[in-house]
């Protein structure tokens, strides 16, 4: 039995042996294996299935790791880390201590920087390129960005200044026509409408064909056109936004041909110069029911998920809120279904708006509905909305204007890892004046959060909470304040959201007669629950998030400045920055879950911090 070609690949120079049927067999290859894969492990499916063959094509023509490959958001990079040796891995994709849903550095020298956040590609490899040129460097640099990508600010600003740079740099386009929510704005109808330009490169075949098979003459005039500007490609297809900003530009281009791939990128690399190469991709491509229900098959799981989450219960609360009060509007930025927001989207249309991949956008585009009367609710995941913090600080906070975020993802997410953690958001928004910040601990308690945000409050409000379900492990009854259990005198421990449940299971493992306090405003913090701390002499706090600037932190800060004279203890993430795993193997890891709370009790008096 013949060994699968895929098998036979361990590194990009392996691609470089194999004849064109090999490689058309190797992408049915890939196809199979990542569907089989996925499947069973979770991950990226459709984004993935769309590039096979340009990740083929990019690891044949060109030299990695001496050229580089950047992947805008790196959602598609599968293929690219079969190719470079790491198919065995795929066991424990996204797993702990296993294989990274995205390009990251440290796992290869293949990949060529770190992904997770879109439309930062073609500012990373502008500034990898630059460098090449400055040391003399003949390599040449991609950077892979998909059309929803585009919708970014960031995208613009970097091809404003990569255009007119004398690099070898070579921005691969994959226009598919779909981002996780369906690409919005002016430039994916101007993308759109570049798909009429195939009559331009159906013509251009056959005159280069025509001139190639013409005796004596065909070839000269053919190197003649090449050089030109072309004044018969200006009448048939006007100037590109591209060209207008230097580059040269090639396509459309099919992307699931091999050698239309082959000979686009053949040609910009025979530039030597910045060149946009505009690919059209099916997302899904080979997998039927991903190609027809792409953003269901953007990221799977290994098993469907059940019940309900807090996206899902903020989603729809959202609408019964906009059914009594029309001053009410969602926004998302292109993540409609991730957050909740499809139901808001279909009952309340005039007021849903999806800006795109343009988190800073959608929070000052809040703060102007709100200077003009309406009460706007930004729904984010806590890693992208680090992206909007000077606008949340500028546009939000100084005029104090009303607008409600709703910051999905807070704490740990697991297995996308580094990027998408949202383990700062407590500590950047609590430090901002006029913020007033809700850690809700299940979907009750959410629920009322979100009516006071909305309803009561006057200036910048955010409701915080984790992905997936609740796990309480109490009865106690929503509170959008402070709650306190008193049991023993000695040791109080302190949280809020989903960790306080990890406190009551704590207690009950150590069948201690420690008291709880459960933080539900974390921001500002409620004067009375420091003074209701003062009474204990030793105190555990408990915070899933960056320790530095924590609330933690903070509320220790507020009992020195009372005089108090106890042992603080805080457990909480330290100086670093958190991998990709299983939640509760993190939450283990770090010690902020029932077993790890229990060793601290157990543990004798440390010193204030």
């Amino acid at each position: 039995m013949t060994e699968p070609i895929l098998d036979q690949i361990n590194s990009p120079k392996d691609l470089k042996k194999l004849t064109d049927q090999q490689l058309f067999a190797l992408c049915q290859e890939v196809r199979k294996f990542l569907v089989s894969s996925v499947s069973r492990t979770g991950g990226h499916l459709a984004s993935n299935l769309g590039v096979v063959e340009l990740t083929v094509m990019l690891h044949r023509l060109f030299d990695s790791p001496h050229d580089h490959i950047v992947f805008d958001v790196g959602h598609q990079s599968y293929t690219h880390k079969l190719l470079t040796g790491r198919k065995d891995a795929f066991s424990k994709l996204r797993k702990t201590d296993g294989l990274s849903g995205f390009p990251r550095p440290a796992e290869s020298v293949h990949d060529a920087f770190i992904a997770g956040h879109a439309s930062n590609s073609v500012s990373a490899a502008l500034g990898i390129a630059q460098a090449a040129r400055l040391k003399g460097d003949d390599s040449y640099t991609i950077a892979v960005i998909g059309d929803g990508a585009l919708t970014g600010g960031e995208a613009y600003e970097a091809l404003n200044n990569a255009g007119r740079s004398n690099t070898r740099l070579i921005v691969i386009l994959n226009h598919n026509d779909m981002s996780i929510s369906k690409n919005v704005g002016a430039f994916a109808k101007y993308l759109s409408s570049l798909r009429s330009s195939r009559r331009y490169l159906r013509m251009k075949r056959h005159v280069e064909s025509v001139l190639l098979h013409t005796p004596l003459i065909g070839k000269p005039i053919h190197r003649w056109l090449r050089r030109s500007k072309s004044i018969v490609r200006r009448v048939v297809y006007p100037s590109t936004f591209f060209e207008d900003m230097g580059f040269h530009y090639l396509g459309p281009i099919d992307g699931h041909s091999l050698s239309d791939l082959s000979s686009a990128l053949s040609r910009a690399k025979e530039l030597a110069a910045p060149v946009v190469v505009q690919i059209e991709t099916i997302k899904g491509k080979g997998y039927l029911s991903a190609e027809e229900n792409p953003g269901e098959y953007h990221a799977v799981s290994p098993s469907a998920s059940t019940g309900e989450n807090y996206s899902e219960v903020a989603g729809r609360f959202l609408c019964e809120l906009a059914d009594q009060n029309d001053k009410i509007c969602a926004i998302t930025a292109a993540m409609k279904y991730g957050t909740g927001l499809q139901h808001f989207a279909a009952v309340h249309r005039e007021r849903f708006f999806d800006v795109g991949i343009a988190e800073e956008h959608a929070v000052t585009f809040a703060g102007g509905l709100a200077a003009n009367g309406m009460i706007p609710v930004f729904c984010v995941y806590s890693s992208f909305l680090q992206r909007g913090y000077d606008q949340v600080i500028h546009d939000l906070a100084i005029d104090n204007r009303h607008v409600v975020l709703c910051v999905d993802r807070a704490g740990l997410v697991g297995e996308d890892g580094e990027t998408h953690q949202g383990v700062f958001d407590a500590a950047y928004l609590s430090q901002i004046p006029n913020m007033t910040l809700y850690s809700p601990e299940g979907y009750e308690e959410l629920r009322l959060c979100l009516k006071q945000a909305v309803e009561t409050e006057t200036g910048l409000v955010a409701v915080r909470y984790p992905r997936g379900g609740e796990n309480r492990a109490h009865t106690l009854s929503p509170d959008c304040n402070f709650q306190f259990v008193k049991d023993g005198t000695d040791t109080l421990l302190i949280s809020y959201g989903r960790s306080f449940s990890e406190c009551v299971k704590a207690k009950a493992q150590a069948q201690s007669d420690a008291s709880l306090l459960k933080l539900t405003k974390i921001a500002p913090i409620d004067h009375q629950a420091v003074k209701t701390a003062m009474a204990f002499r030793r105190i555990v706090f408990v915070e899933e998030g960056i320790y530095t600037g924590s609330i933690a932190q903070q509320f220790s800060s507020m009992l020195l400045e009372q005089g108090y004279h106890g042992t603080m203890e805080i457990l909480a993430i330290r100086g670093e920055f958190v991998a990709h795993g299983a939640v509760k193997d993190l939450l283990a890891s770090l010690n902020l879950d029932a077993d790890g709370i229990v060793k601290a009790l157990k543990q004798e008096e440390t010193p204030n911090e």
